[in-house]
């Protein structure tokens, strides 16, 4: 080989090795797998979460609310996201990171933790209510009550009814959703002898609920039904619509326990990530705990009510923060210390 083709075959052989390192250290790393992804609300029900699992890494995002930019995620593959509250806070949060391509999100569990107004026909403060059916509220029909028809029980109805009592078509396809019968009982199982928070404050604000109901029970993880719309409404007027809508549209299978924000716009969110495969929507659960009744005691106002859950008078919020990591975290630890099993679908009993 004479000087020349021996000088060119080497040249030839550094730029080739330039290229294959310049192509390497461009090219984007896999995307990362995440076991489990929780879903919080605002900052009070994220922090329980972030030292008893070591959430330590933060992680930008765009498209996540500015008061909360970054997931939180810690070795083991478990994340935190806080989207902000309210419907659409939620749907724009969950849905960018799923659509982040740094995230592997095929075989993710999703749980949405976040507290409640709760139904003290069904549960106390501090109760954790795993949700088998979402029902959204806030697609109606209102006619103000000073205004609707004689004989009416509540100027909510369903779009283009005519009246109460009367299931609407599902053309938002939002209205209602099912969630997966064996993720439901599957988390049930593990959290049910979860010791749960309590406070003084609390046991004295239940004591003036109907002695032997609910309301006065120490809080237990329970399996009930959530509402979710963006008005805080309150009173047993109300409350009543609330048990009935959830009845009407789950063709009478969903029992109504807590009310909430956000949990009909998070699954949207995820099922349209799920067209995209994306995800598997049948791997979201969802956790709520009771932070406040939706309706007040014996000889209380509605309005008296409203004030002690939005000023913590009634001592449940604090220990409804605490218990979203104490039972939603008897799932997430059960999922990682067991991923073999968990990583193709639920395992069985």
């Amino acid at each position: 080989m004479s000087w020349f083709l021996h000088r060119a075959t080497a040249l030839l052989g550094t730029m080739l090795l330039s290229i294959g390192l310049a192509q390497a250290q461009t090219a984007p790393a896999p995307p990362r797998p995440v076991k489990v992804l929780v879903i919080s609300m605002f900052g009070p029900e994220a922090e329980p979460w972030i030292q008893p699992f070591q959430l330590t890494e933060s992680i930008p995002v765009p498209g996540l609310s500015p008061d909360y930019p970054a997931l939180r995620c810690n070795a083991d593959d478990v994340c935190l996201l806080t989207t902000g509250m309210g419907h659409a806070n939620a749907a724009a949060s969950v849905l960018a990171v799923t659509l982040d391509p740094r995230f592997d999100l095929r075989k993710t569990w999703f749980l949405v933790a976040g507290i409640a107004g709760i139904d003290p026909a069904q549960g106390t403060l501090g109760s954790a209510a795993w949700a088998r059916w979402l029902v959204d509220s806030g697609i109606a029909h209102e006619i103000d009550a000073r205004e609707m028809p004689r004989g009416w029980s509540t100027g909510y109805f369903g779009v283009l009814t005519p009246g109460p009592g009367i299931k609407p078509k599902l053309e938002y396809r939002t209205e209602v959703a099912r969630l997966d019968d064996a993720l439901v009982n599957k988390a049930l199982a593990l959290s049910r002898g979860v010791p749960l928070a309590d406070s003084p404050q609390a046991q004295a604000y239940r004591a003036h609920y109907p002695k032997g109901s609910p309301a006065t029970r120490p809080p237990a993880v329970i399996q009930c039904d959530t509402l979710g719309g963006d008005t805080w409404w309150h009173g047993h007027r109300l409350g009543q619509h609330a048990r009935d809508w959830v009845q009407l549209m789950t063709d009478g299978q969903g029992r109504y326990c807590t009310t909430q924000q956000e949990d009909n716009a998070s699954y949207n969110a995820l099922e349209r990530a799920a067209a995209a495969g994306k995800v598997d929507l049948k791997r979201l659960a969802v956790l709520r705990t009771g932070s406040n009744f939706d309706r007040p005691y014996p000889g209380q106002t509605a309005q008296a009510s409203l004030q002690a859950s939005t000023t913590g008078a009634t001592g449940g919020f604090v220990p409804a923060t605490q218990n979203l990591a104490r039972v939603g975290g008897a799932l997430v630890r059960d999922i990682v210390a067991h991923w073999d099993l968990w990583k193709d679908g639920v395992p069985a009993p």
